[in-house]
């Protein structure tokens, strides 16, 4: 998903909680769960598209990518040969592939390793990769549901129905044990409600979000993380399940996560008082240097620091679920998943960002264990902490 930058909330004093889950606890409402996008390629990979997808270039190479952040691959089985020198460590170059299955099932065995409960797949391409998603889920027991986004999609209204029926039901995601429910309902989510350069069909998308209702759907929003000034959708917004606001590239510091937490309060009460639950976003950090010449390390995750404040955010306000941007977001360098440590671990012709970039060096799988320890904290199995307890090498 590409995002525009906002600016960073005014301060605030005076913080008090006084809110409470509209929900009950569910697979959603309570619980963690990250963006999984599952969308990246490879030529030879036996996809349908036999290509690079979101890597860029064919093959990616020096001058010639769309990702900012090296993925840690040594975990899988099967990797592609691009056209970098070698890494660092003399090892070759190569990527993974989100069609293998290996890949997938290496993604959900971390989800459940490091307490994450589930994921919202991207729903944008092959039918495969949902089937992929299910298998992983029911086999490590997470949890996980359909997300579509909307940008640049014009037919929504008609199209989504269909994929429902004629792609997704045949494909029996909405009968698998792993899929997501809340409220006794399937959870579905349509992002982009309100972003600029989206379809403006307010018309649309209510009859829409009421026909899934009617049809047994719980329905998320992913919306501008100023939603609540964007009159126009106002009533769209009202009919959804959840919201989720979009809050990454909107903070840049820790100070600026701490002057976050009055919009999270403010959005949360709003919620509560109209009985629509709330899907706050937290990410690591963000910067996409690679594929549109901008600044390197624009948002620095400063080794944990960053995420950490927003988790405490949400663990002051008593707000215990949450949506983590994202699980392989490589190409935005918001990506959990596991990734290269230093200059070693990355090929010797090309900038990527490492982990170690804010000075601090930190284990490949250092996010995931943390956004574990940031859950827990949410959900009240461990105390508030200030600062991270999150080791930054495993010992």
């Amino acid at each position: 998903m590409c995002r525009s930058l906002i600016s960073e909330p005014p301060p605030h004093t005076g913080l008090t909680i006084t809110t409470a889950n509209s929900s009950p606890v569910g697979d959603i409402v309570g619980k963690l769960v990250v963006g999984y996008q599952g969308w990246f390629d490879a030529k030879g990979d036996g996809s349908p598209n036999n290509q690079w997808i979101h890597w860029g270039g064919n093959p990616p190479r020096a001058g010639h990518q769309s990702f900012e952040l090296w993925p840690d691959v040594r975990e899988y089985n099967r990797t592609y040969q691009t056209g970098y020198e070698p890494l660092g460590t003399g090892q070759p170059a190569r990527l993974f592939s989100s069609w293998d299955n290996q890949s997938v099932d290496t993604h959900f065995l971390w989800m459940k390793q490091n307490n994450i409960d589930g994921a919202a797949l991207q729903r944008q391409r092959l039918n495969g990769m949902a089937g992929k998603v299910m298998a992983s889920a029911e086999h490590y027991n997470r949890k996980f549901y359909i997300m579509w986004d909307i940008s640049g999609w014009d037919k929504f209204e008609s199209e989504i129905p269909d994929d429902l029926t004629v792609n997704l039901k045949p494909l029996g995601v909405f009968n698998s044990s792993a899929y997501a429910h809340q409220n006794g309902r399937p959870v579905v989510c349509m992002w982009g409600l309100g972003f600029t350069n989206r379809p403006k069909d307010t018309a649309g998308l209510i009859r829409l979000i009421d026909a899934l209702k009617l049809e047994g759907y719980y329905v998320i929003g992913g919306v501008p993380r100023n939603w609540r000034d964007i009159s126009n959708f106002r009533e769209v917004y009202l009919r959804l399940n959840m919201l989720q606001p979009w809050a990454v590239g909107s903070m840049s510091s820790v100070k600026g996560a701490q002057l976050y937490q009055p919009v999270l309060k403010a959005d949360y009460e709003f919620l509560v008082q109209h009985n629509i639950d709330y899907h706050p976003v937290l990410y690591p950090g963000f910067a996409w240097s690679n594929w549109h010449n901008t600044t390197r390390n624009a948002q620095p995750r400063l080794h944990g620091d960053f995420m950490w404040q927003q988790f405490v955010n949400l663990r002051q306000l008593a707000i215990s679920s949450a949506y983590v941007a994202m699980f392989d977001e490589y190409d935005e360098g918001t990506a959990i998943a596991k990734a290269a440590e230093t200059i070693e671990d990355i090929p010797s012709d090309q900038y990527f960002l490492t982990l170690d970039a804010d000075g601090v060096r930190v284990s490949g799988d250092f996010y995931l264990r943390l956004v574990g320890d940031g859950n827990r904290m949410i959900s009240g199995q461990i105390p508030l902490q200030t600062t991270h307890p999150t080791p930054h090498i495993k010992s």
